[in-house]
């Protein structure tokens, strides 16, 4: 009779394991909600919705968007991380939400390591150096020479503090020693619109916010930080090939649910994510986007995340930033 508790709750255990896997066999029986945590209309949101049909038709049930933005992610963030982790919500985690606010935040209301658990990457937005046209430099070394000779530093403009565009800045400005001024907006519209207007001189764009206006030559591309050149960006050289050695940045998404989603509801998910990203209908509107598609494990994920982290950390230390 000494062991009957023990048996109990040996065979309740047993009981709940069985119960998780029938229900990840049959998972999905009801719509997903897809957490993005941006407003309705910007990259983020175009990516997650080009995802959706596809992903939905594979599991048989509607993914539906649900936009809820603010507090550089971190709203819609601590919403899915106190989520039933049950594989009905899951959240674009991307750069901000993943690498850069654990150490921009002094204290946040969930972990972004233990809360979330990664899926599978999306895609990311290699960072490109701009500048307006009237600056007379084509090049790295031209834009290096050129800034040397502002006595007061060099303005940029960022969508924002903290957001990848100002870390990418900030690891430059690290990496080349110029003197340079941040100047953050509420965007990536205002900030590219007053650098096209010439009201500041450069910036780092993503593929995404800056391809229109380079192809229309509003923007002139000075490098891209990306190891090798882009899909259609292949005219504009690397950072790295101008002996801006090692140097990459992206803005990059995953996707992710709530710590302690069943492993196998988690690999049905990749599946079709994986599957989605892969398909000839979202390459080709990523393609259109300046996207670059990046399927993965949950593990694989979860490296990227871990190293993107640690990098973007040093950065923000090195800095001095803080947005609390």
């Amino acid at each position: 009779m000494q062991n009957l508790p023990a048996l109990i709750r040996r065979s309740m255990a047993l009981l709940a394991l069985a119960a998780t896997a029938a229900s990840a066999q049959n998972f999905p029986t009801r719509p997903i909600e897809w957490v993005v945590p941006y407003p309705a209309g910007g990259g983020s949101d175009v990516v997650a919705r080009a995802l959706t049909e596809s992903m939905g038709s594979a599991l048989g049930q509607p993914i539906v968007i649900n936009n809820k933005p603010g507090a550089a992610t971190n709203i819609g963030a601590d919403y899915v991380a106190h989520a039933k982790p049950d594989g009905y919500t899951v959240l674009t985690g991307d750069t901000a939400t993943l690498a850069a606010n654990p150490a921009l935040y002094t204290k946040l209301n969930y972990s972004a390591e233990k809360d979330l658990a990664p899926i599978g990457l999306l895609a990311r937005f290699p960072m490109i150096l701009v500048v307006n046209p009237a600056i007379p430099v084509k090049n790295l070394a031209e834009f290096t020479a050129w800034a040397k000779t502002q006595k007061s530093g060099v303005s940029y403009a960022t969508p924002g503090a903290g957001s990848p565009h100002h870390l990418a800045t900030e690891l430059f400005r690290g990496k080349t020693g110029l003197n340079l001024v941040h100047v953050p907006y509420r965007g990536a519209a205002p900030a590219v619109q007053d650098v096209t207007g010439g009201q500041l001189p450069f910036m780092f764009v993503d593929t995404a916010s800056g391809m229109a206006f380079i192809n229309a030559g509003r923007l002139r591309p000075i490098g891209i930080a990306s190891p090798k050149r882009v899909k259609n960006f292949e005219a504009i050289p690397t950072l790295d090939e101008q002996g801006l050695k090692g140097f990459e940045a992206y803005a990059w998404q995953g996707l992710v649910a709530p710590a302690g989603t069943p492993a196998d509801v988690i690999g049905k998910l990749n599946k079709t994510l994986v599957d989605a990203l892969n398909s000839t209908s979202v390459k080709a509107r990523f393609q259109v986007l300046g996207l670059e598609p990046t399927p993965s494990t949950p593990a694989q994920m979860a490296s990227y995340a871990k190293a993107e982290r640690e990098k973007w950390a040093q950065v923000i230390r090195a800095s001095g930033i803080k947005l609390d």
